[in-house]
This record gives structure tokens, sequence and C-alpha cells, in this order.
């Protein structure tokens, strides 16, 4: 028997190029994804992937799986929602990405609440470094801080958020004042790798008339963003941290905002949702409660 979850699994299945990239896409291991394939196989009784140097190439089974299964996973989740709407229970199956640091912070706590009120609804929450690009085919709403990406998804704007150049008193005290950003080319920073983005290159604005853009020269780099927040509170660097990331360090004085009239591009928190489901009950209930979540704005309220 094919299973719902089978359907979405198969969906990232088709649609990559190797088997470790549909594991990244799914946020697991290689042999986690092959096992998951075989039991597939197994079940429906036929081979649906055929792997040589080239990459994955799809039988004539697999490709019946890949073009029916997202029509019949459609069709599930739409007749679960009309039964839903009869019983005024919010049912199915919700399916929620984010980043790894606010998803922590901020997601993980309201699907635990959205749970706990909601007990026919299962819930996924996947953390990835990049949501959109990693998990979007199978999740019906994702979270999403930064440059928006090409999508033909629905956009709804969740909360404000500004980026702040930043560092550790200790680093400034010891490594001399930085008057414009210019001088940030001579000066030790750290870079976080995330959304596809040139981490290399700070743009920062002073008006609407005058900005800069400055190509810099990371010492340090990570795909984490606790970990450059960690170094920049350990005095290695400057930093460009998002607003809800750094306002208590801010706050507390562990860390120091560095030209404060020359602003980095705001990166707003946002809600990605899927042009199909992004108005089903479950995803529209989620969504109200996300909204609550964050009015008022958390990182300004502490202010």
């Amino acid at each position: 028997m094919v299973t719902h979850e089978d359907l979405l699994f198969f969906q990232v299945l088709s649609t990559s190029t190797s088997l470790a990239e549909a594991a990244r896409r799914l946020n697991v291991t290689p042999p986690a994804v092959t096992q998951r394939l075989r039991a597939l196989e197994t079940r429906v009784g036929v081979k649906l992937v055929d792997r040589n140097p080239r990459g994955l190439r799809l039988t004539d089974e697999g490709e019946l799986i890949a073009t029916e299964g997202v029509n019949i996973a459609h069709a599930l989740e739409d007749l679960a929602e009309r039964l839903s709407k009869r019983t005024e229970q919010v049912r199915g199956n919700l399916r929620v990405a984010a980043p790894y640091g606010f998803g922590r912070r901020y997601v993980a706590s309201v699907m635990q609440s959205f749970a706990a009120t909601h007990p026919f609804v299962t819930v996924k929450l996947d953390l990835s470094e990049n949501p959109v690009r990693q998990v979007a085919e199978t999740c019906d709403l994702i979270v999403h801080i930064g440059a928006l990406p090409e999508s033909d998804r629905l956009v709804t704007t969740l909360a404000p958020n500004r980026r702040i150049l930043c560092a550790a008193p200790a680093y400034l005290d010891a490594n001399g004042p930085i008057r414009h950003p210019q001088d940030l080319s001579a000066h030790k920073c750290l870079a976080l790798r995330e959304n596809s983005e040139d981490v290399t290159l700070w743009r920062f604005a002073k008006n609407e008339n005058e900005s800069v853009t400055v190509r810099i020269k990371p010492v340090m780099s990570s795909n984490d963003g606790e970990i450059i927040r960690q170094w920049a509170l350990a005095g290695m660097g400057v930093m460009v941290r998002s607003e809800w990331d750094v306002v208590e360090d801010l706050e507390a004085g562990n860390l120091q905002e560095v030209l404060p009239e020359w602003r980095p591009p705001s990166a707003d928190v946002v809600a990605l949702l899927h042009a199909r489901h992004g108005r089903s009950g479950r995803t529209s209930a989620f969504l109200q409660c996300l909204r609550e979540s964050l009015s008022p704005v958390p990182w300004r309220a502490l202010k």
C-alpha cells in the first residue's frame, strides 16, 4: 500500500539528481533515503528508480507514480479538508519548514501549542539551512528570512526584522574604530552562509540617495547563525546579524551596534504558502497562531 507520505517522499526523490541531493532536501541521511526507497519498491512490487553514473532515472512505473502521485496526494488532502469543514474540526497533515535558529526560538513553541489545541492535526517541523530550496515541495508553510527567492508561492509578512552590523566591545577596543562601511575591508569579518546569498558582499544604505557596497574577506564563516553569534560575542570579528537574534545581546552590552546610521537591507520574516494549499483550514489556523505569537514583535518589545 502506498501512503500519502510515500507520495510526498517520491515527489522529492523524482525531482532530485541523486539520492544524496534528495537526502539533503529531506534533511535525512542518504542511507535513510535508500532504505525508504527499497521499502516502497517492495510494497508496490516493481522497481521505481534506476541509478547510473549520471544520476537517477525513473522507470516507467516510477514515472507513473511521480506524475499521478502528486494529484493523488492533493486529492487526499482536499478530501480531508472538505470533511473537516463539515465537522468544524481542523484535520490533516501540517508540514512547516523554517531556518534553524528562528525555527527553534519562535516556531517550535507555536507548533507545540497548535498540536495541543488541534489533536486531529499531525504536525511536522523541518529545520534547515535553506528551507525554500531543501524542503519546499513537501511543506504547506515555509518561514523565510532574507531576500525572497523566485517562487510561485503566496507571500505574507509575519514581522519586521532589520539586519544589524555589530561586534563585541572588546573587539572594537582592540581593533580601532569603524567610521565608514569601507573600513570593514581592513577588519575581521564573520560571514553567515545562507539562502544562496553572496556572503562576501555587504550592502549598506544611509538614506534613500546614499548607499555603498563592500566586498569583505571573511576570516571565519559558517552556515549556522548561532555559531557566528558566539564567535562575535567572543570578540573574533564583526558580523551582520538579524535583529531578532542579537537584540538581547545589544541590550545587555555584550554586543555593540556599529555604524548605526548605515543600515544593511532589512530581512523581514515572511511565510511562503503553497498556492494550492495556502488557504486550507489547518494552514490558515496555524498561520493565525504564528501571527499572534509575533504580535507584538518579540524582539522589539524588549527595547
